[in-house]
C-alpha cells in the first residue's frame, strides 16, 4: 500500500468502523454508534457554496485534517493540517498539506500569523474559515486528532514497529536507526521530533505518516472484541468531527471510485524570517494556481 494510499484512510478513519461493524455485528454497531455520536461536534455552514452539499446526489467535498498538540493546561495548536477534496466523478482525491508555519491572515483575529495559530485563537472554527479564505474553497468536514492522546490508540493495539532513518534523542528516549517496536509514549516522541531532523517538519510528517500506518494496518487485523473497545475508548476521547454517521456510511458507499486517482501535494513556499519569527511564505501565484486546481476538484467556478 502507497502512503498516498494511507493518506486517504487517514483522512477516512472513522468511516473504517463500518469495516468494524460488518466483522462483528450489532455488539460493535452499538458502541461504533455510541462513539460516533460522542465524537460529533458541529461546525457553522460554510458560506463558500452557493447551493447545499448533497451528499446523495455524490457532490465533491472537502474535508480539513487536523493534528492537534493539546497538553493538559494548554489550549492547543494545530501541529499538522491537510485539506482532502474528494470527487466521485472525476474518480480522484487530492490532499494538500499545509505546513504549519505558513503566514497568512488568521480569520476572525484581524491579524497575520501563522496559519496553526488559528487554532490557538479561536479553535476549529476559526481553523476552518482562515483555512477557506487562504484556499479560496469551502470546507464542508473537519478530523480533529489529539496527538497528545494518540499513544492511546497505539498502546490499544499493542505498540507498533517502524523503520529509522535517523539516529535521535527526544523527550529522554533515544532512537536508534533501524527496525524499533514502540509503545504510544515512544511513538508520540517519535514522531514529535524535529528539531534535530535535517528536514524539519517535513522530516516529522514522514514519521507521523509510518506510526499512522502501522495503526491502521495492526487496527484492521485486530480481532478481539475487548480491543475493538479499547480502540473506540481511544477514539472517542481523542477525535472530533462533523461527519454524521450516516454520512459516514454515504461516503463508504457511494464514494469509493475517488480513490481510483489519488494526488499528494506539498504546499510549494520558501521559509524566511520576520521580525525574529519565521514563516513559511506561499506566493500569490502558487496559492492562486492551487485554488483554482481545488475548485475545479471540487466542481466551483473559477
Amino acid at each position: 500500500m502507497t502512503w498516498k494510499k494511507i493518506m486517504l484512510r487517514i483522512g477516512l478513519v472513522v468511516l473504517g468502523l463500518a469495516v468494524i461493524v460488518g466483522a462483528t455485528g450489532f455488539y460493535i454497531y452499538h458502541q461504533v454508534a455510541e462513539t460516533t455520536s460522542t465524537i460529533y461536534q458541529p461546525i457553522e455552514k460554510t458560506t463558500k457554496r452557493s447551493a447545499p452539499l448533497n451528499m446523495k446526489e455524490k457532490n465533491p467535498f472537502s474535508v480539513l485534517l487536523l493534528g492537534v498538540d493539546k497538553r493538559p493546561g494548554d489550549k492547543g495548536r494545530s501541529d499538522s493540517l491537510m485539506v482532502m477534496t474528494v470527487n466521485p466523478t472525476k474518480h480522484t482525491t487530492k490532499i494538500i498539506s499545509i505546513p504549519r508555519d505558513t503566514r497568512t491572515e488568521i480569520v476572525g483575529k484581524n491579524s497575520v500569523d501563522k496559519i496553526n495559530h488559528a487554532f490557538a485563537f479561536g479553535g476549529i472554527q476559526m481553523t476552518v474559515n482562515t483555512v477557506e479564505k487562504f484556499l479560496n474553497i469551502p470546507i464542508d468536514y473537519y478530523l480533529e486528532v489529539n496527538m497528545e492522546g494518540f499513544k492511546d490508540i497505539v498502546d490499544a493495539i499493542g505498540g507498533v514497529e517502524v523503520m529509522n532513518t535517523l539516529d535521535f534523542t527526544n523527550d529522554g528516549f533515544h532512537f536508534k536507526k533501524g527496525l524499533l517496536s514502540l509503545n504510544g509514549e515512544k511513538a508520540l516522541s517519535f514522531s514529535r521530533m524535529r528539531y534535530e531532523d535535517p528536514q524539519g517538519d517535513f522530516g516529522r510528517e514522514a514519521r507521523q505518516r509510518q506510526i499512522i500506518q502501522e495503526v491502521i494496518n495492526k487496527g484492521t487485523k485486530i480481532k478481539s472484541l475487548v480491543s475493538y473497545k479499547d480502540i473506540l475508548n481511544s477514539i472517542n476521547k481523542n477525535l472530533e468531527t462533523n461527519f454524521t454517521m450516516q454520512q459516514m456510511f454515504e461516503i463508504q458507499k457511494d464514494y469509493r471510485g475517488a480513490t481510483a486517482s489519488i494526488e499528494q501535494q506539498q504546499l510549494q513556499g520558501s521559509g524566511k524570517m520576520i521580525k525574529g519569527i519565521y514563516y513559511y511564505l506561499v506566493p500569490e501565484k502558487n496559492r492562486l494556481a492551487l485554488s483554482n486546481e481545488l475548485r475545479d476538484q471540487l466542481g466551483l467556478a473559477q
